[in-house]
């Protein structure tokens, strides 16, 4: 069919799982471990037919629950048995790593036996490893987790010591100081196990009698490291990104009594080791995760009681109410009593430092340091006072303010990082509704924000992250607060999920729309214009142009919205097949306003069409042809 072409990700095949069926061949893969191991075919037949079998449930892995415990009970049977020889151990935790990938470490952690027997065993197991072995690193990462468990156990460490002097005469390492040589020599490995010893360092050194007697050295040797470490060699990469998940998970299990006095020197290393300069993404988002969990370690975990609330959820009550039941709900906002309630404590400092960093972290070239930046402004506005948290949110609409009617000149960066965080303030209540009329302007902005680069476009991610800022308004705000924006919000996720270039796009703003008719119910013919831009319908870009745009153009309020956007901003695409579908479209929305197409867009377009830019020029002759043509045959029909 014309202009029917196959766009990438616009088809989703899914496979949607009802239980865990293939449970009884699993047990009997588990129960043959025994005989299969020692051929290599047979080993790696079964290993093979496991990972197939699990990974089929890495997008519903909640059905593996029921099923976690006889897998891994199973397993550990083999651990125990004194006669498994090590290959067949080594065997067991592969299959052991296979299903915690599939359902995650922190699921899977708590149902590892963690009985005080269990901990001479584990650790005596642990000790034996080889941590340079490339082929046994799924034992030594699922050990580590073990004993992350273990450590929770809650007598102190010293009475697992008894007589220090052994058979031999020779002085053993008391209980404490083995486990902790054990995490920080897997610290510094470059294979998984070094993400387990750093949740190991989470849990050991919180404990009330490691805390006391070590924390502070083993502080000064993880600063140490990371300060003579260099992040431009692949070994300092190694132990620097070692150190850094350690600090990070330690800073978000400990409590913060334990860990303010450190903060300060931690923030003061971490600045000298000038991570954003680092060409490692996985270095920067260590380090933007660490910076907010200092951050937050600096102010007092309290709620602002300043924040937004909204109070009826109920979506039957929203789609009940009409417009001026509406506009009779708003209410004004508690500042005046939380102004009052918040309590006056004074802000480090160091806050300043932290924010900009994370402001800066907004514009990084990757969107996983941008996402975990955006979070952290999250999380650390939430806790300031009124007037610190509207500075840092003055501080990010600058992102977008770098010159008059928020030109482009920022980044495609700066722009996907700004929405991101717009999006998390407002989803936390953040944004209070004073920001509103600086904020709508630049959301309307970036849903259409496309700025070409060469021979394509960047900005898909930025109109994606538009589309977030949407979904979360209309989760975070009375209908009333939005109502004097409805009109532009409600045409621009039109407007997005019928022409954008991108079917993930298409599909952020369609469940965007979906979002706001649920919960504001003030967004005109929401649930006629949902029903015919669902989710699957704008799957296909030429479905959208050509027969989606014409019945929702039937609706008045989002006709002349959607000609205007076809004649600024898609006749003149570097992307010929949006201009040609672009143009056919204006050929079938003309009926629908055959006067405001013959008095104000042929005289618009008629200058384009021997204009010097290419691109115009194609899409405005074509556009001046399609309308032509439409109004001839209206003409024709009307006998006019």
């Amino acid at each position: 069919e014309e202009g029917e072409e196959r766009e990438p990700g616009a088809i989703s095949a899914r496979n949607i799982l009802d239980s865990f069926t293939e449970s009884r061949e699993v047990a009997e893969l588990i129960g043959n471990l025994r005989e299969v191991f020692g051929e290599l075919v047979t080993r790696e037949m079964a290993v093979e037919r496991f990972v197939g079998i699990m990974d089929k449930y890495q997008e519903q892995p909640h059905l593996l629950d029921h099923h976690l415990e006889g897998m891994m009970n199973s397993l550990l049977e083999i651990v125990w048995d004194s006669g498994s020889p090590p290959p067949l151990v080594h065997l067991a935790f592969k299959f052991l790593y296979i299903i915690t990938k599939v359902r995650g470490y922190k699921r899977f952690l708590p149902r590892f036996p963690h009985e005080v027997r269990d901990l001479q065993p584990v650790l005596d197991l642990l000790s034996k490893q080889n941590p340079r072995d490339p082929e046994t690193w799924e034992t030594r990462y699922m050990l580590l987790l073990w004993l992350s468990m273990i450590c929770l156990i809650p007598f102190d460490l010293a009475r697992f010591d008894g007589n220090l002097v052994s058979l031999e005469g020779q002085a053993r390492q008391p209980t404490m100081d083995r486990m902790l040589d054990i995490a920080k020599c897997y610290l510094v490995v470059s294979d998984k196990a070094r993400d387990a010893a750093a949740v190991l360092v989470s849990k050991f050194i919180v404990r009330p009698d490691v805390k006391q007697s070590r924390m502070a050295d083993f502080l000064d040797w993880v600063l140490s490291m990371l300060s003579k470490s260099s992040s431009q060699t692949m070994e300092g990469t190694v132990i620097v990104n070692g150190m850094l998940q350690a600090l990070a998970q330690l800073f978000k299990h400990g409590k913060r009594e334990d860990c303010l006095p450190y903060a300060t020197t931690v923030l003061e290393c971490l600045d000298s080791c000038k991570l954003s300069e680092s060409n490692q993404m996985v270095l920067r988002k260590l380090g933007m995760k660490l910076v907010q969990r200092l951050g937050l370690t600096f102010v007092k975990p309290k709620v602002a009681k300043w924040r937004y609330q909204r109070g009826c959820r109920s979506l039957a009550a929203n789609l009940q109410a009409q417009g001026a039941a509406v506009q009779s709900q708003k209410r004004e906002v508690a500042a005046a009593e939380a102004d009052d309630d918040d309590e006056e404590y004074d802000i480090p400092a160091e806050i300043e430092n932290v924010v900009e960093q994370l402001l800066v972290g907004l514009k990084d070239k990757d969107t996983i340091v941008r996402w975990s930046a955006a979070k952290g402004i999250g999380r650390i506005t939430g806790r300031l006072p009124k007037e610190l948290a509207d500075d840092v949110i003055g501080s990010l609409l600058d992102c977008f303010r770098t010159c008059p009617d928020f030109s482009f000149q920022e980044t495609d960066t700066a722009w996907h990082g700004g929405c991101l965080a717009l999006a998390e303030l407002g989803r936390r209540g953040l944004l209070l509704p004073s920001r509103i009329p600086d904020v709508v302007p630049v959301m309307l902005k970036a849903l259409t924000y496309d700025e070409k680069r060469g021979a394509c476009s960047v900005g898909s991610n930025v109109r994606d992250a538009a589309c977030y800022v949407c979904w979360a308004f209309a989760r975070a705000y009375e209908p009333a607060e939005l109502i004097p924006f409805i009109s532009h919000i409600s045409s621009a996720l039109v407007i997005a999920a019928v022409f954008d270039r991108d079917v993930n796009c298409r599909r952020a703003a369609s469940a965007a729309f979906q979002e706001n008719v649920g919960r504001q119910g003030t967004f005109p013919h929401g649930i006629d214009i949902l029903t015919a831009a669902d989710y699957f319908a704008v799957g296909n870009r030429a479905n959208c142009y050509l027969t989606i745009s014409v019945y929702i153009a039937g609706f008045p309020e989002y006709t002349q919205p959607m000609i205007d956007h076809l004649v600024n901003m898609k006749i003149n695409h570097w992307d010929s097949v949006i201009r040609e579908l672009s143009t056919k479209a204006l050929h079938n929305i003309t009926p629908q306003a055959p006067e405001y197409m013959a008095n104000m867009v042929l005289p618009r377009l008629l200058p384009l069409s021997v204009g010097s830019d290419l691109h115009t020029r194609h899409g405005a002759i074509l556009a001046c042809a399609e309308i032509t043509h439409a109004l001839c045959k209206l003409a024709q029909d009307n006998n006019r």
